[in-house]
């Protein structure tokens, strides 16, 4: 007895270590939720749009504080049309000239500095669209394992009823039930069947929507392990958190890019300038025989603003309204940011009750009731149909379990896309970048 004893001690031992071994060997291969978002974030095209958009206004930016290129004038002057002679008029040359525009007032340093706050409006909005994709990416996958997890926990309990479904026969087969039992028993079991074919539906929707993102690793096994998610801050303060987001960012440096269409249209007051420079050569004598001497020709060209009204003052005015216009925006996003993140707090805070109450309470209370129902069963003090109507209340209860978990971590992930993984990092970095926004801006307008 002994030996047996310890030959079936060994392999219960064997079979656990051969199920752990299974299981690490599975999820070391199976995708997960930090896997996706790698893939997304480095596959999206959208963000290298943004990336090389504003890149293209760095390149900008440096164009734009240069001078116009000069031109080079080249001709003949004065030149008799009866014989065209060179020699025969004393006012016929050859000329070569230069001519250099100079734009008015500071209008290229003003330009460079709109270039560089349209690069930083793309920028930020390229790091809004990787907060974006992460947070989108994070609730399909919690999606898909929830999908994934509700056909497992349905099969296990299919098999139950499979096991319930026999009995029941058996029992009609000797007259212990009624025939109204086993054809319950079975219908039971083919709604179970319905419903996983309802979720694996599901399943594959979700897998679709993330093959967008992450191409054909959205039809790989996912990690059996629940998906964690960076912790959400007790203390967020929304005033330095929001402010600092990639979209508030962006915002800010579509203002001061309006700012600066202001300062080049009051530019359009001052007199814009352009120089020449040309030399005549002349060839022929003069009448006392001596040769004739070059020409060289030097002007200045001003543009003399006059008539403002319905041009200058028409432009600034325009370009004001354009400041007036993005400082709205700004607002309305901040607004908006401000109300994703409270609704979706409460959410959080209200799933996180319920996930304490099916933790501590109704998991335990409904697998004490499904166990209750089955000893009374086989006692013969209950009817079958209460038997399972527990076991679908069991079934639900920890369907419903999943499901408020699922939402947390989701209604979690919208969290993280305003507050960020590490808001502490992020409301650091980003509060100089900021006040030096500003404080340019607040410049500009004096």
């Amino acid at each position: 007895m002994r030996h047996s004893s310890f030959i079936n001690t060994k392999q219960i031992f064997s079979f656990l270590l051969l199920v752990t071994s299974l299981l690490f060997f599975t999820n070391s291969y199976a995708l997960s939720l930090k896997q996706a978002e790698q893939l997304a974030i480095q596959s999206d095209p959208s963000i290298e749009s943004l990336k090389a958009t504003s890149q293209s206004y760095v390149d900008e930016s440096i164009a734009d504080d240069t001078l116009p290129d000069p031109k080079l004038r080249f001709g003949a002057v004065n030149v008799p049309v009866d014989t065209f002679d060179f020699e025969q008029e004393q006012m016929t040359q050859i000329k070569l000239g230069i001519q250099q525009d100079f734009p008015r007032g500071d209008v290229l340093s003003i330009k460079q500095k709109q270039s560089q706050f349209l690069s930083r409006a793309a920028l930020s909005m390229a790091d809004n669209a990787e907060l974006a994709i992460i947070r989108d990416v994070r609730e399909t996958y919690l999606n898909l394992y929830y999908e994934v997890r509700a056909y497992q926990i349905i099969r296990e309990t299919r098999k139950l009823f499979s096991k319930l479904v026999k009995i029941t026969e058996s029992n009609y087969a000797a007259g212990r039930v009624n025939q109204q039992d086993v054809v319950l028993a079975g219908l039971e079991l083919s709604r179970l069947d319905d419903r996983s074919t309802k979720i694996q539906a599901r399943e594959e929707g979700y897998r679709a929507e993330l093959e967008q993102w992450i191409g054909d690793s959205a039809w790989s096994h996912i990690n059996t392990e629940f998906p964690e998610l960076p912790e959400v801050p007790q203390q967020v303060d929304l005033n330095q958190v929001i402010p600092a987001h990639p979209l508030i960012r962006a915002e800010n440096a579509k203002i001061n890019a309006s700012k600066q269409m202001t300062e080049m249209a009051k530019q359009e007051y001052k007199p814009g300038w352009s120089l020449l420079f040309d030399y005549g050569f002349r060839s022929g004598n003069n009448p006392d025989g001596s040769e004739r001497a070059d020409f060289a020709t030097a002007i200045v060209s001003l543009d003399i603003p006059l008539f403002t009204g319905n041009r200058q003052d028409k432009s600034v005015s325009s370009s004001k309204q354009k400041i007036t216009a993005a400082r709205y925006s700004k607002d309305d996003q901040l607004r908006k940011l401000k109300r994703f993140y409270d609704k979706n707090q409460h959410l959080w805070e209200r799933l996180g009750e319920r996930e304490h109450l099916y933790k501590n309470s109704l998991l335990t209370a409904a697998k004490n009731n499904s166990n209750a129902s089955l000893k009374a069963y086989q006692s013969g003090v209950t009817e079958f149909n209460t038997l399972m109507r527990a076991q679908i209340t069991e079934l639900d209860v920890r369907l419903e379990d999943l499901r408020v978990r699922i939402d947390r971590a989701a209604a979690q992930a919208r969290l993280l896309y305003v507050t960020g993984d590490m808001v502490g990092d992020i409301a650091g970095d980003m509060t100089g970048e900021i006040t030096g926004n500003q404080n340019e801006g607040n410049n500009n307008e004096g």
